[in-house]
């Protein structure tokens, strides 16, 4: 068993990473299919005005709230996966793939009533030139619903994981009353939560530990303009936020601009660590991955926000939706820190 390392000792790295084996951590929220088709092009269509793509290579990916679960578990984290998928072929393959990486399906529940969500990216010379999506984003029937919340709850009160956390991408899996249910069973339980949230259901994570929008989002979520970026403003929207939603952390991701955190005691605006773009895809989800996992162990929110910004900025160098990988990850925070 971990002992949380607190803020007023020096951060032992190496340590760290030991004990994000211990870890037992469930990801809440709309798992995905990313399909990536490769290919070259050399005539256009004959029926339409269109490029012929050549395909060569053909790839799925775990994306969404599985690709935070990846991150966790590419850490070392035990981790268990609550979503929904459909009954389909392309749900029988993400299922094999969580599995096959370690992470926990017994909450990975099949429907009859919606498809898996796919992205499927067609690229040629290294351009996306088409993507295509197969989604049904309505919530969740409440025969659903009810059924989703039971064995959810029931693994939170028997297995007890450390954390909860919940990447949301309004596909329909995370009504209110789920978001309600299980932030409160981990109150009552003693369990951190974290969430990446998204417009539609913004302002319902009452009372969750860590609270991670990217900018767009907050200004959708409160109706308002940030139109200059500095410690004032920042905390202004951190007060916003507290006021509305009572969390403990905010952790505002700002693209090329950085990062902003704040826990009611020390903030920062820190500077981005992204060295050379290739895809933002995905760097949300390892974003969250490693800021949830990393305060859960510290509860260091200065601690937290620069090595989620490092790793963010890591995968923002890989092209399409990869996850951290711990050895560069460890490598780089032995080098900066």
């Amino acid at each position: 068993m971990y002992q949380t390392l607190m803020a007023e000792k020096e951060i032992d790295i190496e340590e760290i990473f030991d004990q994000f084996e211990d870890l037992r951590v469930v990801v809440v929220g709309d798992v995905m299919l990313d399909k990536y088709f490769w290919g070259t092009v050399d005539r256009i269509s004959p029926e339409a005005p269109v490029p012929v793509v050549r395909v060569n290579q053909k790839e799925s990916r775990l994306g969404g709230a599985a690709n935070v679960a990846l991150n966790c578990k590419q850490l070392g984290a035990q981790v268990t996966i609550a979503s929904v998928i459909g009954n389909d072929a392309d749900g029988i393959v993400l299922r094999d793939m969580l599995k096959n990486a370690g992470i926990g399906t017994e909450l990975l529940h099949n429907s009859e009533h919606r498809p898996t969500t796919t992205k499927s990216r067609i690229i040629s010379r290294n351009q996306q030139m088409i993507r295509l999506d197969e989604e049904v984003t309505e919530e969740l029937n409440i025969k659903e619903e009810h059924h989703f919340i039971d064995t959810t709850l029931r693994f939170l009160q028997i297995e007890k994981p450390h954390l909860v956390i919940f990447e949301d991408y309004n596909k329909g899996v995370l009504k209110q009353n789920i978001i309600d249910k299980i932030i409160a069973h981990c109150k009552n339980i003693g369990i951190t939560t974290a969430v990446d949230p998204k417009f539609a259901n913004f302002l319902n994570y009452k009372e969750v530990d860590i609270f991670k929008p990217n900018l767009k989002e907050v200004k959708e979520g409160l109706g308002i303009d940030v139109d200059v970026l500095n410690e004032k403003t920042l905390f202004d929207v951190h007060l916003r936020l507290s006021e509305e939603i009572n969390h403990k952390v905010t952790l505002l991701t700002l693209s090329e601009h950085g990062m902003y955190y704040h826990d009611n005691t020390q903030g920062a605006l820190i500077p981005t660590m992204v060295r050379s773009v290739s895809d933002v895809s995905g760097a949300g989800d390892t974003v969250i991955a490693v800021a949830a996992m990393v305060y859960e162990l510290t509860r260091d929110v200065a601690v937290m926000a620069q090595w989620s910004n490092l790793a963010g900025g890591l995968v923002c160098e890989e092209a399409g939706v990869v996850p951290i990988s711990r050895e560069v990850f460890l490598k780089e925070l032995q080098q900066k820190f």
